[in-house]
């Protein structure tokens, strides 16, 4: 069957015209019904942001008791207007996640398991590590093509990696520590 545009264009029109006046019969009852038994209808809303990226899509998170049940976007963010694409849609998985470490995990040099330590002994583990790792390889001073001695202050020896979870504030504050500390090697999402 050959259509022209004009005959196409009547087509369409004619079958959309036809569905939204036939629609009128549809019985929404069933709808409303399955509405009112929801799983969230008893639960409590907490407004919350994505920990994605640095959009900051507005969520809402239904708890119930001490358990999250659902996480869906808020109708009231302005540039999102209650949508989030699939990382966020997912967002619950964070939370509801039987794998999900619990625990500050450690796992000695040569060993072949992990052991739990608290979050207090990580915490003084890095910093020691990190000033370590500064102290002995930190550049004051190195020759420049002229051989003469440049004063350059930098580290190369540590890599930081920044998070897409964190906003341009905490992106600006790494940076500032990066450069602090004389890290060369800083990359983030936002290109810092």
């Amino acid at each position: 069957m050959s259509l022209s545009r004009r005959a196409f264009l009547k087509f369409g029109s004619a079958t959309a015209a036809g569905v939204a006046v036939g629609a009128r019969g549809i019985d929404l009852a069933p709808v409303e019904a399955a509405a009112t038994s929801l799983k969230i209808r008893e639960a409590k809303a907490f407004h919350g942001v994505c920990p994605y990226c640095a959009v900051g899509c507005g969520q809402l998170v239904y708890a119930k008791g001490d358990r999250i049940i659902d996480i869906e976007g808020d109708p009231d963010t302005p540039h999102t207007q209650g949508r989030l694409c699939p990382k966020g849609a997912a967002t619950i998985q964070l939370s509801n996640n039987p794998l999900r470490p619990t625990k500050a995990l450690y796992r000695a040099p040569g060993a072949d398991a992990w052991e739990e330590k608290p979050l207090e002994w990580m915490y003084t583990e890095i910093a020691k590590r990190y000033y370590d790792a500064r102290e002995k390889h930190f550049i004051e001073k190195e020759k420049d093509k002229d051989g003469k001695l440049v004063t350059v202050n930098r580290l190369e020896a540590i890599a930081s990696l920044g998070s897409a979870c964190i906003d341009n504030e905490e992106c600006y504050l790494l940076s500032k520590l990066n450069r602090t500390l004389g890290i060369v090697y800083h990359e983030h999402q936002a290109r810092v």
